[in-house]
């Protein structure tokens, strides 16, 4: 049986800034938040999925299977009326488990790297682009990405 690994203070504050920094990076959650097709309350709804993954993470006595942190993204894609088809949420939880990993060894370059990305992106002009999207109500949504 593997001896329970815990963040140390420093690194579980760093790994905190780094859950909000991948979710914040993730386009589907972004634009079921920014169009607020889960309500009013998406915002707050992204904000509630920052702090279960983050105490997921912190606070599980199981092993952490990245299967269960797939489900927790998903429901929380569903609860945000998004059907996430695209293998992003895999991609997510594999960023957040190797973000972890890192983490616990006292590595913080996977947060550093999405700390620099982020600078860049605000310290850059943004580029939009519109699309639309068909709802299954045969409804047609305009959207402007920032990228």
């Amino acid at each position: 049986m593997e001896a329970e690994r815990k963040l140390s203070v420093e690194a579980e504050a760093i790994f905190r800034e780094g859950v909000v920094l991948v979710l914040s990076r993730w386009s589907a959650l972004q634009l079921a938040v920014d169009n607020e097709w889960g309500g009013r309350d998406s915002r707050r709804k992204s904000e509630q999925l920052a702090a279960d993954v983050f105490s997921w993470f912190t606070q599980s006595k199981e092993v952490l299977y990245i299967d269960d942190l797939e489900d927790i993204l998903n429901e929380a894609m569903l609860s945000l009326n998004t059907v996430t088809e695209d293998g992003s949420i895999e991609e997510v939880a594999e960023k957040l488990m190797f973000m972890n990993e890192e983490c616990l060894n006292g590595d913080f370059k996977s947060v550093e790297s999405l700390r620099e990305a982020n600078h860049r992106r605000v310290a850059l002009p943004h580029v939009k682009q519109k699309i639309s999207i068909v709802d299954r109500y045969e409804l047609v949504h305009h959207i402007t990405i920032n990228f």
